[in-house]
């Protein structure tokens, strides 16, 4: 209780209320300094950078996402001298904490590592244009289209609107559907006993009276005919080559006129139950 004592008559609460104050005004200072500074600069990236992009001769989607990872670059420096500041403010040494741990060891403690290997995959994947914002990709178990483009991670939006975020350094197998005509491969399943002559002819009727009205269809059907699946079950195959994006929109239109006018023209069509198919 005596050292206790002592302590308390010899604390200056004086002193340490003005100091506590003073650090009070220089935090939020620097706040009001950092939150001018990044509007400021955000001014400046859309007004300079954005419209210097918008001079280059690359695609829309290419120069939205090297403007998205520009700006991410920047929001990384601007937090990074943020935390810095700090934690000088607040008496921390942080350049002497820096100097003595060494910078290796404590890169390494913050965990950079995965951070450096984050940033190293994401510029070849910008470099080598592997995919771009828009995109429609497939990595790993995750499809979906490419939302944004991060210089640590890569965010894309699933087909049911899930938002996935995966770090540049797991990406390894990129399977890209944006790039070059896709194929709505059409299967329709039919009896040995169907008439396949005249499945051909309703088909090829079907194309020539709906083709005109679908832009987005890349040349004619390509008609490949009867085939069979691994399971076994015959059936009537149709591709057609449609711009990137627009393949599951003509599968499932064309796939609807197909079976209108096989019903209408009586071709008796197997019927699924559960998880089979109808065997005739």
């Amino acid at each position: 209780m005596n050292i206790l004592q002592k302590y308390i008559q010899q604390f200056n609460f004086e002193e340490s209320l003005m100091l506590l104050i003073s650090k009070g005004i220089k935090l939020l200072i620097l706040l009001i300094i950092f939150l001018l500074s990044k509007k400021i600069i955000n001014f400046l990236f859309k007004h300079t950078v954005g419209r210097s992009l918008s001079w280059t001769i690359q695609t829309s989607a290419r120069k939205k996402t090297i403007e998205h990872l520009l700006h991410n670059c920047m929001h990384y420096i601007l937090y990074f001298f943020l935390v810095y500041w700090l934690l000088s403010i607040l008496g921390v040494p942080v350049s002497s904490l820096l100097a003595g741990a060494g910078l290796a060891g404590v890169a390494l403690g913050l965990g950079a590592q995965g951070f450096l290997s984050d940033v190293v995959n994401g510029f070849f994947i910008l470099l080598e244009d592997q995919f771009e914002v828009g995109d429609s990709v497939e990595v790993g178990a995750i499809t979906g289209l490419v939302s944004t483009m991060g210089i640590r991670t890569t965010q894309i939006r699933g087909f049911d609107g899930t938002l996935h975020f995966i770090p540049n350094r797991n990406i390894t197998i990129v399977s890209n559907k944006s790039r070059g005509d896709m194929r709505a491969q059409i299967d329709i399943p039919v009896y040995t006993s169907t008439d396949i002559n005249k499945v051909t002819s309703i088909i090829q009727q079907v194309n020539k009276d709906n083709i005109e009205n679908y832009p987005e269809i890349i040349g004619s059907p390509n008609i490949i005919g009867l085939t069979s699946k691994p399971s076994g079950q015959l059936v009537f195959r149709v591709d057609i080559f449609t711009k990137n994006g627009q393949q599951v929109h003509i599968y499932a239109e064309f796939l609807k006129l197909y079976h209108e006018a096989l019903n209408k023209e009586k071709v008796d069509l197997p019927r699924i139950t559960g998880n089979t198919i109808e065997v005739k």
